[in-house]
Parts: structure tokens; sequence; C-alpha cells
């Protein structure tokens, strides 16, 4: 019983660490709803797989992998970013979303996570399985032709 205990105390630590950040780093692949959906299929895997995955160098990044895999049927729909409700608000750029979507999954998943939530890019480089340079790269890519898209300068 004690052991049951410990191991539910460790997850539920761990879960409550992730969480946030794997839904998050899921959002530009599948949208709000389908990221939360795939979070929490991916965090029950997590537990059913506790004692694996505990084992593991990054735990949060193997999670991360089976939300997207869990997510690929979302996929094939269009990406959910949240439409602008009101266009006059200073806020957000009328056309982020539709340039977001229009991005590789790869370099939306990057620009979100290192310039929309500011994740060092050494952390996502870690957490989505890529080198830094990779991260750097799609990072810069998408960040061009999101200002080329948009009509900034580059």
């Amino acid at each position: 019983m004690l052991k049951e205990a410990t191991r539910e105390e460790a997850f539920t630590a761990f879960a409550r660490e992730v969480e946030p950040r794997i839904r998050y780093a899921l959002i530009p692949i599948c949208g709000l709803e389908a990221a939360k959906d795939a979070t929490a299929e991916a965090l029950l895997y997590g537990w059913q797989h506790w004692e694996r995955l505990s084992a593991m160098d990054n735990p949060a990044g193997y999670l991360y992998r089976v939300g997207r895999t869990k997510a690929a049927r979302a996929r094939r729909r269009r990406v959910g970013f949240p439409p602008v409700p009101n266009p006059q608000l200073p806020l957000i750029e009328p056309g982020l979303p539709a340039a977001l979507a229009r991005l590789s999954p790869k370099q939306r998943t990057v620009v979100w996570l290192v310039h929309g939530l500011g994740w060092p890019q050494a952390e996502v480089a870690g957490f989505l399985g890529l080198s830094p340079p990779t991260v750097q790269t799609h990072a810069r890519r998408g960040m061009a032709k999101l200002r080329a898209d948009l009509g900034g300068t580059s």
C-alpha cells in the first residue's frame, strides 16, 4: 500500500509540472480542444507506464510525443488558433492566426513556444527532442515567414 501511495504521489507531482507544458506544445499542432484531449490521453499513458517512464531521461518530451501521436486525427483538421474576436483591439494582429496556420507544424510549434510563451530555445529543444540548432532554424525561418506574410520587415 505504501509503494502505491508513493507511486501515485510521484506521478501526481510529475503530471502537475508537465501537463501545461505538454498542452501548450500541442496547441499549434492540433488546436486547443484537441490539445486538451491529447494531453489527457498522454498523461493516462504515463500513469499506466509510470515505472518505465520515470526512468527515462526526458519523460515530458516522451509524453509530448505520445500526445502528438494521439492527436494525429485532429491534425487533419484546421489548426485551432482562436479567431480574433474584435480586430479593432490592438492586442493581436488580425492576420496572425491564419499566418501561424500556414507555417509547418514544427515551425509553428517552435515559434509558439519560443516567441509566444517565452520558453528558452534549449528547453524547447529538449522538450521536442530536437537539436538546439534545429530549434533555432525553425524559429528563425518561422518568424521570417510570419513577417513576410504579415507585411513586416525582416
